[in-house]
């Protein structure tokens, strides 16, 4: 009788306590041990964690990647970013057959630098590897003799001080290149034994591996947030459909992981 007794005693003080500690709607709940230790635990872990972005083509991405981008990130508990390149589209000064019917030069820059300032709002420290269609205003210039003192920095354009620019990127030993001038990921990883990651190919996403005597290494291709309805894309036009997401590399470079849009869901 005396333990019945108490075991009541005992729950009736829970409830007690619950009810006193009871938040008022809209109010943050108060966390139980364990929720806190999980807490605890995510703070302690220091593992690098990478989002890798695809291809933007800024102005001409899709409305719904950079959402999809920020989400990814915050389910992986991502705490670096590498752009893959390929950030601004630049297509009025294509190398190749332009719309004549599409925005001139200063349009077109204009409404990428607003995009890309909605970008740079959302991860203002990241590394950007420089794709082909970001040095395409570079390398005309080059052609056309004129000296890299005239030419204003990237970050100047676009307003993104905090981004590095560079032609690659190594991290825990993975490295994080364009890919249009490395090779396919594929290709680059077998041939240098370093786990690669590559954005430019748009329709191509996957993570193969690949074992040696002593060392695995792994290529990935992290897909793309291109609209391809859109008139810079025209090219594409009747061929292969672009495989939309980004890729995350978790565990200090140990765990590559492409991650899929929900093409469910509409601009």
């Amino acid at each position: 009788m005396t333990q019945n007794l108490t075991t009541y005693q005992t729950h009736s003080q829970m409830r007690k306590s619950r009810k006193e500690n009871k938040k008022p709607v809209g109010q943050r709940a108060r966390l139980s041990v364990s929720e806190q230790k999980i807490i605890n635990d995510l703070r302690l872990d220091t593992s690098n964690r990478v989002l890798v972005i695809g291809d933007v083509h800024a102005p001409f991405g899709r409305k719904d990647y950079l959402q999809f981008c920020i989400d990814t990130y915050e389910k992986y508990r991502c705490n670096k970013v590498v752009f893959i390149g390929d950030i601004i589209d630049s297509h009025w000064s294509s190398f190749h057959v332009t719309d004549p019917d599409g925005m001139g030069g200063g349009a077109e820059l204009e409404l990428a630098i607003g995009q890309i300032q909605k970008w740079y709002k959302a991860f203002p420290d990241a590394d950007v590897t420089i794709g082909n269609h970001d040095a395409i205003i570079m390398r005309k210039a080059f052609d056309s003799g004129v000296p890299a003192i005239w030419i204003k920095s990237f970050n100047d354009v676009l307003g993104t001080p905090g981004w590095r620019w560079v032609n690659d990127v190594i991290i825990d030993d993975v490295r994080y290149v364009h890919g249009h001038k490395s090779s396919k990921a594929r290709t680059a990883a077998k041939r240098d034994m370093q786990s690669t990651v590559t954005g430019h190919f748009h329709t191509d996403m996957y993570v193969d591996w690949m074992f040696g005597a002593k060392k695995a290494v792994f290529a990935m291709a992290v897909g793309c947030g291109i609209d391809s309805d859109s008139y810079a894309m025209g090219y594409m036009a009747g061929g292969k459909k672009e495989a939309l997401g980004c890729g995350v590399v978790l565990d200090n470079g140990q765990t590559p992981i492409t991650v899929k849009m929900n093409l469910d869901i509409k601009d």
